[in-house]
């Protein structure tokens, strides 16, 4: 097993935590655990499966999150991911759209404990990289303590240690999976009973949270934090990341210059094919708060996206962002 430290992890988000994205959070956090989008055990075994598992080696460390249900095809995806170098591959039993839903991928899952153990001991089996879950706190009206308690006694007897949970139970029938993620209400208690009741696993948090205060209260209760949606759209919270939770250096302060460091990076993902706006998009939350963050976002939205754009758009984004800088939303 290896042994990276998940005190700080970046959620799996669909259709933002690509490789693009992870490249950027990499400038804010070197020492965050930073997550995939899943990517189905079909897409990767059928699929672009160099298109799905690239990263580049600024990642590190990266966990690959896998949606399927069978577990030999799991298996098989395991060992790509280990050949891939990643540090860890985890099974989302937390997704609840409807897509997935049918496919027996995600939060549905949570109604099958001896489907998923046979999942995760087949992945166990398969590699020596750690293997790792992420799931809800319940289901529709499979949502007792005892229920959720005994399904992580049940994973965690393949000899599973690390257990990420979203806590809130998912509504399978009748809500989007956006209205899964804000609805559902939070219950932070149930997941520190289950630290209480198995402490000898590896508990990570994960649901609405959004300052450090925040990161800092759950962390007297549990063994990490996932950030989501708020890694995303306010992306220096994770600037301060390194120094509050892995004792290391404080990174680089100045956001402009955060961004000027990925210009060989993008240059040479627009040699590739790859739009600005591609890259971009990912960076529209970092100056919030700040003089000219609107005029940054709206420049980038509108030229970014057009043929040809090239760092010279972006430079002209980071112009209008003023030098006057309020105290960071980080703190």
């Amino acid at each position: 097993m290896t042994s990276i430290n998940r005190r700080f992890t970046t959620a799996p988000m669909m259709d933002w935590s690509d490789r693009h994205c992870r490249y950027f959070w990499r400038q804010l956090t070197r020492e965050a655990v930073l997550y995939t989008e899943m990517v189905t055990t079909g897409a990767l075994i059928h699929g672009n499966r160099e298109g799905f598992l690239r990263y580049d080696e600024l990642e590190h460390p990266i966990a690959l999150q896998l949606g399927g249900s069978d577990p030999a095809a799991l298996a098989e995806c395991a060992r790509f991911a280990e050949q891939w170098k990643y540090d860890e591959v985890n099974l989302n039993v937390g997704c609840p759209s409807d897509r997935v839903q049918n496919n027996m991928i995600g939060a549905c899952l949570m109604a099958h404990p001896k489907l998923v153990a046979d999942c995760m001991k087949a992945m166990q089996d398969a590699t020596s990289i750690d293997v790792t879950i992420k799931h809800r706190i319940g289901i529709d009206d499979l949502d007792s303590y005892d229920r959720l308690q005994s399904f992580v006694g049940t994973v965690a007897e393949t000899g599973c240690k690390a257990f990420i949970i979203h806590a809130r139970k998912a509504i399978l029938q009748g809500l989007s999976p956006k209205e899964n993620r804000e609805i559902p209400p939070l219950i932070y208690d149930t997941v520190y009973r289950i630290k209480q009741d198995f402490p000898e696993l590896e508990v990570i948090i994960n649901g609405g949270i959004k300052t450090h205060d925040e990161v800092a209260e759950h962390l007297n209760h549990v063994d990490g934090v996932m950030l989501g949606r708020e890694a995303y759209q306010n992306p220096s919270v994770l600037m301060d990341v390194d120094q509050r939770y892995y004792e290391a250096d404080a990174g680089e302060t100045d956001k402009k210059a955060l961004v000027r460091g990925m210009y060989p990076y993008i240059e040479a993902q627009l040699i590739e094919g790859a739009t600005l706006h591609h890259i971009t998009r990912h960076m529209l939350g970092l100056f919030n708060g700040q003089p000219g963050a609107r005029l940054f976002r709206r420049h980038l939205s509108e030229q970014a996206p057009r043929r040809g754009s090239g760092l010279d758009v972006l430079e002209q984004a980071l112009e209008l962002v003023r030098e006057a800088e309020p105290q960071s939303a980080a703190e």
